[in-house]
């Protein structure tokens, strides 16, 4: 005989669910109940009095208190100032890092006996609640003001469900914004060990101070990732998150004088941006941080890191996790795409379109030069393109102190720069699907022509102006560099590779232009490498400078290999500024070291004897591969490039595949990071 199931009662409800004698969800989803809210009825919830005050002392000393883990003392340092002068000294931080951790006893409202007492919360009711919350949410119920940004997803995800409760051929909002959660305190071996770690002994004052100009000089106009407004309104030094600052001060290294590192008593600007990188990594690792966008942020500043240790992969690890983070937040959607979202703040919309488009811009030019597929598909986009305003409305909230200071004068210039740069992007993008895929149908003649069009009409800036900056000059030649680079990349297949459709009879003649729209570009390269040698801008240069520099040294990598000796004289010296160039970067970039080594290894193997007399031959790295070499027979001490690696490098149909002789040249190499 089965056992019957007995129901429990629930221990918290409502006077309607009283009366009506039905299960009431109140201690879910709080007043009104699910009952009362289909029903349109008042929610009425009767707390019993009785001995209250005295059961209420009594369970409050059987519950467990709550320990606040201290963070252990740290060093004495100068004391704390506001941000508003670059001159003015900054503290060293202890973070608040210790929220509070939640009860997992709750109060009852009342028993059926009258009697106060304590509940468990069970996981499932945790759950169950955040469901219900979130279905207030989408459906306007809830008028409570939430902090936190959830993307509910698209259909047919489950909170499409909700779709039915609209009118018909309307959406329910994707975008809402829910109550924080309450996270568990650090614990103190986590807080002693990135004590130990010494991620809570900030920078002296000046150095912060530069490093902060640095920052919003050169890598705030190419990525505009921090909401300026927010960052500044910390008044002190220890009110900003450990994790964006040590991050920052990462990306920042790379543009401060020796007067800086060495003040902080560093051997090298390298030592000083191993040991920034290494403090935010462990930020993100062990700081118990649960703000997305925080972490996006932090992601995309170190994905300029590289490594021999992890095989420099790091920039294609830190993206991907960056990309993922945005599409988890909904950044890659419109949230006004079906109506205007009220519920969604109208001043977060642009630094999240600023931080999603920067993922795009990372994810093509990575795409390109680690030859990696695309992370991002457009077709799963509908966010608005950006608009210089994006960029310099935050700023413009600042205080002029603080704009002077921090910020270069020709700010919204740049912001205009910036949008160039992001369709540039866009087109590459374009470039890598039609011709790069590798299961993919060759295209045809009308695609072709359709994306040359494209390219030929789009504009970059010409000159800059006497009027402008060096700064500013330097970004008008990046862009340059960035376009020449996407042009090389489009035509290059096609030296080997033909339209469909494209007759027989013209393909000798189409290849022939191919070939020398190739040329043209990679010699438009080498005079914007020119102009930035003549001007000495090249102290500006970003951590993508290098990589712009490698789909031109392809191609005349290329031409050193031609059956024509003075095509491969003319070839060798194009490439030979371009090693100049990548010589003067290495020691602020670990990967300029890495592509230099890469070419000498195989300009070795395919004509040693044009490196009798050249500048290269008298490299001064630690790295064997660009030791002095005088004879074919001196060559051997370069690291062996292999067949199939040079046949990597020299095939026209592979590009993407670039990177990947990297690892087959590298590493018999000691590539410094």
């Amino acid at each position: 005989m089965m056992t019957p199931q007995r129901y429990r009662r629930s221990a918290v409800a409502c006077q309607n669910c009283r009366e009506r004698k039905v299960r009431c969800s109140v201690s879910v989803t709080g007043i009104p109940c699910a009952g009362c809210t289909q029903d349109g009825a008042e929610c009425i919830v009767r707390e019993r009095m009785r001995r209250r005050k005295q059961q209420t002392k009594s369970l409050a000393a059987r519950l467990p208190s709550q320990e606040n883990v201290q963070v252990g003392q740290l060093r004495a340092e100068p004391s704390s100032i506001p941000l508003s002068s670059p001159s003015a000294p900054m503290e060293r931080r202890t973070p608040n890092l210790l929220p509070q951790a939640p009860r997992t006893e709750q109060l009852d409202f009342s028993g059926d006996d009258g009697t106060l007492r304590s509940i468990t919360e069970r996981p499932t009711d945790v759950a169950e609640r955040t469901g219900v919350e979130i279905s207030s949410a989408v459906l306007g119920q809830d008028h409570s003001t939430g902090q936190v940004h959830f993307y509910t997803g698209e259909s047919p995800g489950f909170s499409s469900i909700l779709d039915v409760c609209t009118q018909p051929n309307q959406t329910v909002p994707r975008h809402i914004l829910l109550s924080p959660n309450i996270l568990a305190s650090l614990s103190t071996q986590d807080s002693e060990y990135l004590q130990h770690k010494g991620v809570f002994t900030m920078p002296h004052k000046n150095t912060s101070a530069e490093l902060l100009r640095a920052y919003f000089h050169h890598i705030h106009p190419i990525m505009p990732i921090i909401d300026v407004t927010a960052f500044f309104n910390s008044n002190q030094i220890n009110e900003l998150n450990l994790l964006l600052l040590w991050s920052i001060f990462f990306a920042a290294t790379n543009f401060v004088g020796e007067n800086v590192w060495s003040l902080e008593g560093y051997s090298s600007r390298k030592e000083m941006k191993h040991v920034m990188y290494s403090r935010a990594k462990c930020m993100y690792d062990n700081g118990g941080e649960a703000d997305k966008v925080v972490l996006t942020q932090s992601a995309l500043l170190m994905g300029f890191w590289h490594s021999k240790e992890d095989s420099h992969a790091q920039p294609w690890y830190w993206v991907g996790v960056a990309i993922s983070l945005c599409q988890m937040l909904g950044l890659h959607r419109d949230p006004d795409s079906a109506k205007v979202n009220s519920a969604y703040p109208a001043r977060r919309r642009p630094i999240w379109r600023r931080l999603w488009w920067t993922c795009f811009y990372r994810d093509r030019w990575l795409s390109l030069t680690l030859g990696r597929p695309l992370r991002i598909n457009l077709d799963d986009c509908d966010l608005p393109m950006p608009a210089a305003s994006d960029l310099l409305g935050d700023v413009a909230e600042l205080p002029a102190s603080i704009t002077s200071a921090y910020f270069p004068k020709d700010l919204p210039q740049l912001a205009d720069y910036w949008v160039i740069l992001i369709n540039i992007s866009k087109l590459l993008g374009e470039i890598l699907a039609l011709s790069y895929k590798p299961s993919g149908a060759s295209p045809t003649l009308q695609q072709f022509d359709s994306l040359k069009t494209k390219l030929l009409q789009f504009r970059v800036p010409g000159r800059p102006g006497h009027e402008q900056s060096r700064l500013a000059a330097f970004y008008v030649y990046h862009l340059q560099l960035h376009y020449q680079a996407a042009l090389i990349t489009f035509y290059r297949p096609y030296i080997t590779k033909i339209p469909k459709d494209l007759p027989s009879a013209h393909v000798e003649a189409w290849q022939s232009e191919i070939g020398n729209q190739l040329d043209s570009a990679a010699l438009q390269s080498n005079a914007i490498l020119n102009d930035l040698v003549r001007e000495r801008l090249l102290i500006f240069a970003a951590p993508m400078t290098p990589t712009l520099l490698v789909p031109a040294m392809h191609i005349h990598l290329r031409n050193c290999n031609s059956t024509d000796a003075l095509m491969r004289r003319v070839g060798f010296n194009n490439l030979e500024l371009c090693m100049m160039v990548m010589e003067e970067l290495q020691d602020t970039y670990a990967a300029a070291a890495l592509y230099r080594g890469v070419f000498l290894g195989a300009i070795n193997k395919i004509c040693p004897q044009l490196l009798v007399g050249s500048t290269m031959r008298n490299s001064n790295l630690s790295d064997p591969s660009t030791s002095h070499l005088e004879t074919p027979e001196e060559s051997a001490i370069l690291p062996p490039v292999s067949d199939d690696a040079l046949n990597t490098l020299l095939d026209d149909t592979s590009f993407l595949d670039f990177w990947d002789s990297f690892n087959v040249i590298s590493h018999s190499s000691d590539i410094p990071y």
